[in-house]
């Protein structure tokens, strides 16, 4: 998004778009700055890059007036994440399950944002229903969700081949996402490697103390 709007002069409804979906990103960036500073131990050691992540969570609004000057501190927030890339790729090996629901929010977030995108430039200029950035984007979600409510439908060739598209897209996404939901539910939660390291260390002093105990009753003379 940060790309295409500084590579590429946009209309001024697909720049709403992307202010749509930019605006959601950033309530996600700023909930996540405020649960690392509370569950943080140093509050001021975290805020030493933390303030970074405070920075690039402000929604590109013309109303702030430093808003667009935010999306610099969000490329310094990209950046971090290449440059921990390593911690990243270990937890997501670690984790597949969530790493697929991960994968799969992302993705699903993409399809929104670029069906939305393309079905407003289909259907511009046609007789088609569909004429503003928050016509495009409920009809992308309505559709992904395979709802479907018909106020908003394509009638130009490309915008009904996309339209196919993304109901057979949002019957596969939502019945991964309910597979996730439901193996979340029913599967037993793994123990992290720390409480089965604790575990091991138990059972370790138990066999010492046990031994312990043979050698004494050992060396013990026999009457």
């Amino acid at each position: 998004m940060l790309t295409i709007d500084l590579v590429h002069t946009l209309d001024p409804e697909t720049s709403k778009i992307l202010d749509v979906f930019d605006f959601g990103i950033c309530i996600m960036f700023l909930f996540d700055f405020l649960r690392n500073l509370l569950i943080a131990k140093d509050k001021g050691a975290y805020l030493k890059w933390g303030w970074i992540d405070l920075l690039s969570s402000i929604p590109n609004i013309d109303a702030l007036r430093y808003g667009r000057v935010a999306r610099v501190f969000r490329i310094l927030r990209l950046l971090r994440v290449f440059k921990s890339g390593r911690i990243i790729l270990k937890f997501l090996s670690k984790n597949r399950a969530e790493a697929s629901f991960l994968t799969l929010s992302v993705l699903s977030l993409l399809v929104l944002m670029l069906s939305s995108i393309f079905i407003l430039h289909f259907e511009r200029g046609s007789d088609s229903n569909i004429k503003s950035a928050s016509d495009a984007v409920w009809w992308s979600f309505v559709t992904v969700t395979t709802v479907g409510y018909g106020d908003f439908y394509p009638v130009t060739l490309y915008g009904r081949i996309l339209a196919s598209g993304l109901m057979i897209m949002g019957i596969g996404m939502f019945g991964t996402f309910t597979g996730f939901v439901g193996s979340w539910f029913f599967t037993p939660e793994a123990e992290s490697e720390e409480e089965q390291s604790s575990k091991i260390l138990k059972q370790i002093k138990l066999l010492q103390a046990e031994i312990e105990s043979l050698k004494t009753q050992i060396q013990k003379p026999i009457p």
